[in-house]
């Protein structure tokens, strides 16, 4: 019997993009399908897991260090919906330290003592902060720790500036082992021009969209009630969403490098945009005015 392939995924996103929310739903929905999977929080705000275990915290990697010396990997591994593992790297006191040094003890902390194969996973899901330019943040796509990555992003300039920078991590370190990209999760797509406008970013970075996720006030009140559109609202077509992004990701195996914009590019590209949503809402102002 052959022995199962662990799959490893980084999902990046600029913070508030929704990249957390997106993740933990990922997360629900392998494990309802039957998957084992471990959401591996890499904020230092150590928050990533909170809506798989009913809204509480759990102690981060580099809580339990600064506690003692020594830490049993175990000790840093809580089950939350489902069964699914949860771990936080968390990161040093605010103004002190690299942020990203979480990330890399973490890793090291589980690889040492081989917690991936104790647990017979099928998935470990990596939720990196993605508008930090640091090494810690690098390191699931530098060191090739991630076999796939993806990026959250709306149509909005900062979250698409944002991906773009990771795109161009990813350029840098792809012939070095680093990870690939498996493509873009659109997500608070709501008008069509939002689509336009992201689909326009993936063709000329030569990526693709994975999945569309709506804006959905489900997703505001499971979030409230500390947990996943998955578990609170499993009938909704919003849960519907996360389980199809899900299906996607678990089928994934082909990943590429993407073609970053340069930042006059960019630049060039945005102001575009900029000049046709002047146009589309003067064209909705006459509609209005003529109705």
């Amino acid at each position: 019997m052959s022995e199962k392939k662990l799959k490893q995924i980084a999902i990046y996103g600029k913070g508030g993009i929704g990249k957390s929310t997106t993740t933990s739903n990922i997360s629900a929905a392998l494990v309802e399908a039957g998957y084992k999977v471990m959401q591996f929080g890499c904020d230092p705000k150590a928050d990533s897991t909170n809506t798989l275990r009913g809204g509480e915290y759990i102690p981060s990697v580099l809580d339990l260090l600064a506690e003692r010396r020594r830490v049993d990997a175990h000790e840093a591994i809580f089950q939350g919906f489902g069964g699914i593992y949860c771990v936080e790297a968390g990161g040093p006191a605010p103004g002190v330290g690299c942020a990203g040094r979480g990330i890399i003890t973490a890793v090291e902390l589980l690889k040492q003592q081989q917690i991936f194969e104790e647990l017979d996973l099928d998935f470990v899901i990596y939720d990196v902060l993605g508008d930090v330019v640091c090494g810690g943040f690098a390191v699931p796509v530098r060191e090739g720790i991630a076999e796939h990555v993806f990026t959250v992003s709306s149509a909005d300039f900062m979250a698409i500036y944002a991906a773009n920078n990771l795109f161009r991590g990813i350029e840098k370190y792809s012939n070095s082992g680093g990870a690939l990209l498996g493509g873009i999760i659109a997500n608070s797509m709501n008008t069509d021009f939002q689509r336009a406008i992201i689909d326009d970013f993936a063709e000329r970075t030569q990526t693709q969209i994975v999945q569309y996720v709506p804006r959905s006030i489900t997703v505001t009140q499971a979030e409230l009630k500390g947990k996943t559109t998955i578990e609170a609202a499993p009938d909704s077509p919003q849960a519907d969403v996360y389980r199809e992004l899900a299906r996607r990701i678990a089928a994934h195996t082909e990943s590429k490098v993407p073609t970053a914009l340069n930042p006059r590019e960019l630049r060039e590209w945005s102001a575009g945009w900029a000049d046709q949503l002047v146009e589309i809402e003067r064209a909705a102002e006459h509609a209005r005015a003529a109705a």
